[in-house]
């Protein structure tokens, strides 16, 4: 009987954090980059996660903490952190005095009539990019009040 208590009891727990879109931004961790949207704004808010508690969401703004209400928090969007992707680029032409014209004119120290051998010019470049922000909260109908 007990067993069954204690059973029930875990599976309420954990349907209760299921419904609560509360708890994904708890899993955020300090310094994450954020877009906030607050009711009635147009463009988010970009900050840094600091903390969070039942009632508002703390962020660093230009140096400078802030609470922000809960009750005022339309969405909130993360970028996760420490994914960067890489991307290296190599490019190689090459030009042939045969089947290319310009390759046979001749250069200001070369004399006219002369042989252009095949040249070939390489270039690379590394690119770094970061992902994109993912929605990790947004306030719903059903959002239940905040506790007090």
């Amino acid at each position: 009987m007990m067993k069954t208590v204690i059973l029930v009891c875990a599976g309420a727990l954990l349907a209760f954090g299921a419904d609560d879109p509360w708890a994904k931004v708890k899993q955020l961790k300090t310094g994450a980059e954020l877009h906030v949207y607050k009711k009635g704004a147009v463009q988010p808010i970009t900050v840094k996660m600091d903390e969070l508690t039942d009632e508002s969401l703390v962020v660093i703004v230009k140096n400078e903490q802030t609470a922000i209400p809960r009750d005022q928090i339309e969405r909130i969007d993360a970028r996760p952190s420490g994914r960067t992707r890489t991307t290296t680029d190599t490019m190689t032409a090459e030009k042939n005095a045969a089947t290319d014209p310009r390759s046979a004119i001749p250069g200001p120290n070369q004399p006219p009539g002369a042989v252009h051998a095949s040249t070939t010019t390489t270039s690379s470049g590394v690119t770094w990019s970061s992902q994109g922000f993912e929605t990790v909260y947004h306030r719903t109908a059903g959002t239940p009040p905040v506790k007090k």
